[in-house]
């Protein structure tokens, strides 16, 4: 009996290392700033950042054309540009109708973490790089 409980034992133990290995072969790639983009920006850039998402034309001023932020600053994507304007500090977003994303941020990070000690311009800071790099990987060649 007791023989036989060892074997069961043993079967359950081997299962679950296979399977575990298995599961920890599968590698899942979390894109953060892509995630970010396509639930904060592609309503008005598209998916594919060329300015013509589902909400155009509701604007009273055009998306711009995201994809080619880096040709019209001659080759160099323009980082901190293009972060003041999501974070809101500087221009971008038209006359402001537009969400100012640092905002959000810092309001989500407030109601996430609550009591939580954290640095939540870190959070936010972290957020917006993610989100403008994505960005910059939008850039045409």
């Amino acid at each position: 009996m007791k023989h036989q409980q060892g074997l069961a034992w043993a079967f359950v133990a081997a299962f679950a290392a296979l399977h575990g290995a298995a599961f920890a072969q599968q590698k899942t790639k979390v894109d953060l700033g892509k995630q970010e983009y396509e639930s904060r920006c592609a309503v008005c850039h598209a998916v594919t950042g060329k300015g013509k998402g589902p909400y155009t034309p509701y604007l009273k001023v055009p998306a711009p054309d995201l994809t080619v932020l880096a040709r019209n600053n001659g080759g160099v994507f323009p980082l901190q540009r293009v972060y003041d304007a999501v974070e809101g500090s500087g221009p971008g977003h038209g006359s402001r109708e537009m969400p100012i994303w640092g905002r959000t941020f810092a309001v989500e990070a407030a109601e996430y973490y609550g009591d939580v000690a954290y640095n939540s311009d870190a959070f936010v800071r972290a957020r917006i790089l993610a989100l403008a790099e994505y960005v910059n990987r939008l850039q045409v060649k």
